[in-house]
C-alpha cells in the first residue's frame, strides 16, 4: 500500500518553493562603497557578477550550494510527497541521500559567502541587508523543517 503524505506538507513545500525562487531574485544586500557607489544584488545577480569577474571557483561553489542543491532538494521532496506509489528501496535511497547531503545544500555556504564578501570589503564599504535575505533564509528553514517532517512521516 502506498504511503501518502499529508496534504499540508505538499502545500507547504509549494509555498516554500515560491519563497526560494523569490529569494533567488529579490535583492539581498546593498553595498555602499565610499559613500557614493551603491550596488544591490540578489543571489542570481551575485553569482552572475562572480562569473563576469572571472571568479569561477566562487561562482561554482555558491551556485552549486545556494541554487542547484536547494532546487534538487525541493525536487526530491516533491518526489517523496507525490501521491504515486514508490518502491520502498527507492524511497529509502532518496531519504538517505537527503539526510547525508541535504545539510550542505544551503545555509552553511550562504553564510560563508556573506562572510567572505564582508571580510573582502573591510572598512571601505558598508552593507545593508534587504528583504531577499530574509525570504531566502525563511525558505531554507522551511525546507529543513519539511524534510524533517517527510522523513518522520515516511519512516
Amino acid at each position: 500500500m502506498p504511503v501518502i503524505a499529508p496534504l499540508y506538507l505538499r502545500w507547504l513545500l509549494l509555498i516554500t518553493t515560491c519563497l526560494l525562487l523569490t529569494g533567488f531574485i529579490t535583492p539581498m544586500l546593498t553595498i555602499t562603497k565610499l559613500v557614493f557607489f551603491d550596488h544591490s544584488f540578489s543571489i542570481l545577480s551575485g553569482i552572475t557578477q562572480l562569473w563576469r569577474d572571472q571568479h569561477y571557483f566562487l561562482f561554482v561553489v555558491i551556485a552549486a550550494f545556494s541554487v542547484l542543491l536547494p532546487l534538487a532538494k525541493v525536487v526530491v521532496l516533491f518526489n517523496l510527497l507525490s501521491p504515486k506509489a514508490h518502491q520502498p528501496e527507492h524511497r529509502q535511497k532518496l531519504l538517505h541521500l537527503m539526510h547525508d547531503y541535504g545539510r550542505w545544500a544551503m545555509l552553511d555556504v550562504m553564510v560563508v559567502a556573506l562572510l567572505i564578501m564582508s571580510v573582502k570589503l573591510g572598512a571601505i564599504a558598508s552593507i545593508q541587508v534587504h528583504l531577499g535575505l530574509y525570504i531566502f533564509a525563511a525558505a531554507v528553514i522551511l525546507i529543513m523543517l519539511i524534510t524533517q517532517q517527510v522523513v518522520r512521516h515516511l519512516d
